[in-house]
């Protein structure tokens, strides 16, 4: 034995010696058990399963690491564990902590530097980790804190089963860049789970271990390196490790179905994997139906689209896409909590509200004729779908076939200031009064999002009972409060799901025809900017928008072709093999045979709240016109619309010719810029830019009333008929 070999086993001994009695009054209360270190794990990125269990999303919650849930060694790939342990600490399933045979083969002056070959075991390694004073400074550890490394990891063996130690080192050690923990590699860099790693893939990894940062090339020397003490070649390991460590951030493995849901359920502080109500088939259904419809509308400028599906019952959200995700511009916008024009989707809450009040029933005849709205911005002409007005029509026909003058005349029987209170209590939450919005909001004025209109109309499904939505499983949404009149919800329901009512404007075989019972409505908001879905069957309610979420207008795309066709896909692949009912009648309906004067409608069996169905004459009952306007009786004196200053805002995605502006007054003759226009209470002008002076003459030829107007829209597209 020459004098080197003499000096190094006398410093050895002296180590041992001084690491027994110092592991003797070490505080060993501190060191943690094997379970407790495991049951601290906190993964940055948590799961997000479905009712049953099934995973649905991943969302990383923590940017300053990368690490997932913690692995079992089983679930640890062989080939993984056998270059690691060849790699790091080749004696780990002799030694008891400290690898004192490789220490007296290291010179004394590199014993306790960790970058020396087998100085440093995996054990040693685990203890740095596992307390924060014995991690690894810039500037290298003392000699304190060396010898507390040996001590804890002496502890550690004692305690803990090599298993664990090993599976405790490779759940926690820092790997390249922020990533933290084998699995977290394997499936980041190498699309992987750690049980699938290969020989050449798992000595790629281990190389990581001694160089996390380093280039590819150099790691992939490494690798080489413990693959040669497998005797294995090194044949594509340059590009592999090239491949491998040029993937960054990339998403954990599984499918990623709900990113915007997962951001409004999972809780940080809570564990790796939390349930909630989605159901994943419907989730993954719902998905693919939107991608596909909106592939179908290319070169239409629609790339946007969102869904949420609720359980009548329970208000559970069973399915949740906030966006179309790679068609999108914005995919990070969730378009289900956007707020967005509903269109003619807040009809139904107008209607029922008038027929709660015993206003309108839905044989009353409504006068479908040009009419101007007064709004925030100006007077509003609205125009029905089709650009046409079809005179006096039922209320049910109104609804059902979505006509725009005949709501607002029911608006302006009930007030803004009433219709605003009724879509607050249905939970719609709109950020201004009934006065800012006035009139118009009966067609969509506001903007609402579409988890509370899906959920507004779920109301419906439930006979005018509300309560709130729940996003986990188990969680009841609160309680239930009354919010609309049962019968008058019913005859809206009964509108809402008759074909024939809406056949007028969208014909007898639209999307919105389904199987069984279904109750919808569309909508589309000014200039094509959203369309909009909305229906329910006897189980769940169905929400559909679609758009962009720059606001950008679409291309010729109106909720019967942009957002239905989603919902009764949706609709259909809900009820296979089961289709829906339609509700049981309550009690305070009746049903009543009537005929319409002037052969308005032909006859038909209605239904009426109870005491509200007109006189029958034998057994049918006679439905005369009733408008609006009737509702307001009085004389008119002078000029009554356009009142002084009004200004009108033409919609230029609208014909000129479809567009007018109706002068309503006393009789007299009328007179536009000193240009006689004709005699009578009222006119209709075809709009034109511009501020303008409006004289009604009496019957001895002096002005009764003057008034002065503008209209606004100067970029008019003209008529192409």
């Amino acid at each position: 034995m020459n004098l080197w070999q003499r000096r190094s086993r006398r410093a050895i001994v002296r180590a041992a010696l001084l690491v027994a009695c110092t592991a003797a009054a070490w505080p060993a209360a501190a060191l943690p058990s094997f379970d407790t270190l495991r049951a601290a794990h906190r993964p940055s990125d948590l799961t997000l399963l479905d009712r049953d269990g099934t995973p649905v999303q991943t969302l990383r919650m923590d940017d300053r690491v990368r690490r997932l849930e913690w692995v079992s060694l089983q679930d640890m790939s062989p080939a993984l564990l056998h270059a690691i342990v060849l790699s790091e600490d080749r004696h780990f399933w002799q030694h008891g902590g400290v690898d004192w045979g490789a220490a007296a083969r290291s010179a004394w002056a590199n014993l306790w530097n960790t970058r020396t070959r087998g100085a440093s075991t995996v054990t040693m390694q685990l203890a740095g980790l596992i307390d924060e004073g014995l991690a690894r400074p810039a500037d290298g550890r003392s000699v304190w804190q060396k010898l507390g490394q040996v001590v804890v990891a002496t502890q550690l063996e004692a305690r803990w089963t090599k298993a664990q130690i090993l599976e405790a080192y490779l759940n926690s050690v820092p790997l390249r860049g922020e990533i933290v923990g084998i699995d977290a590699l394997a499936q980041t860099h190498f699309g992987k789970h750690a049980s699938g790693l290969d020989a050449q893939e798992a000595a790629i990894a281990a190389a990581l271990v001694r160089a996390p940062n380093a280039p590819a090339a150099r790691v992939a020397e490494r690798a080489c390196a413990v693959l040669a003490l497998q005797q294995r070649g090194c044949e594509g390991l340059p590009a592999l490790a090239e491949r491998a460590l040029a993937r960054r951030g990339g998403m954990p493995l599984g499918e990623q179905l709900a990113p915007h849901f997962a951001r409004q359920v999972l809780r940080a502080d809570g564990p790796a994997r939390q349930r909630s109500t989605l159901d994943a088939p419907l989730q993954r259904a719902a998905l693919a139906v939107l991608r596909r419809h909106l592939a179908e509308l290319a070169g239409r400028n629609v790339e946007d689209g969102a869904i949420v599906v609720l359980d009548n019952a329970s208000g559970a959200v069973r399915a949740w896409v906030g966006s179309s995700g790679p068609f999108s511009d914005a995919p990070q916008v969730d378009g289900v909590l956007a707020r967005r024009q509903p269109g003619s989707t807040l009809k139904p809450f107008v209607y029922g509200l008038a027929f709660e009040r015993r206003f309108v029933t839905p044989a009353t005849l409504l006068d479908d004729s040009p009419a101007q709205i007064a709004t925030a911005g100006g007077l509003y002409l609205p125009q029905n779908y089709d650009r046409d007005f079809r005179g006096w029509v039922s209320a049910r026909t109104a609804l059902g076939s979505s006509l725009n003058v005949p709501a607002v005349r029911v608006a302006a029987l009930l007030g803004p200031d009433a219709i605003f209170v009724r879509l607050n209590a249905l939970g719609l939450a709109l950020p201004h009064d009934g006065g800012y919005y006035g009139d118009a909001l009966a067609l969509g004025g506001a903007d609402v999002t579409l988890l509370a209109m899906t959920n507004a109309y779920r109301t419906l499904a439930n006979g005018g009972l509300a309560t709130a939505i729940t996003l986990q499983e188990g969680k009841a949404g609160g309680p239930r409060r009354r919010v609309a009149d049962a019968a008058a919800v019913h005859l809206v329901t009964d509108i809402l799901a008759d074909n024939a009512a809406r056949a007028g404007t969208f014909g007898l075989d639209s999307a919105l025809a389904t199987r069984g019972f279904a109750a919808v409505k569309t909508g589309t908001s000014k200039d094509l900017r959203d369309n909009w879905c909305i229906g329910f069957t006897d189980r769940y309610t169905v929400g559909v928008w679609t758009g962009n979420a720059s606001g950008e207008p679409m291309h010729d795309v109106s909720g019967v072709s942009g957002a239905a066709p989603i919902w009764r896909a949706l609709v259909r692949y809900l009820h296979d093999g089961r289709p829906s009912r339609a509700p049981a009648v309550p009690r305070g309906v009746v049903e009543a045979a009537v005929q319409f004067d002037s052969a308005a409608e032909p006859p038909r069996h209605e239904l009426f709240i109870a005491g509200t169905a007109p006189a029958a004459v034998g057994d049918t009952a006679l439905v005369q016109q009733r408008s609006a306007a009737a509702a307001q009786p009085g004389r008119r004196f002078g000029i009554v619309s356009p009142r002084d200053g009004s200004r009108f805002a033409l919609d230029p995605d609208i014909p000129p010719t479809a567009q007018r502006i109706t002068f309503e007054g006393e009789q007299g003759t009328w007179v536009l810029d000193g240009k006689a226009l004709g005699h009578g209470t009222r006119m209709t002008w075809s709009p034109w830019p511009g501020r303008h002076r409006l004289a009604l003459l009496g019957h001895d030829g002096q002005p009764v009333q003057v008034v002065e107007f503008e209209v606004r829209g100067a970029a008019i597209k003209l008529s192409k008929r």
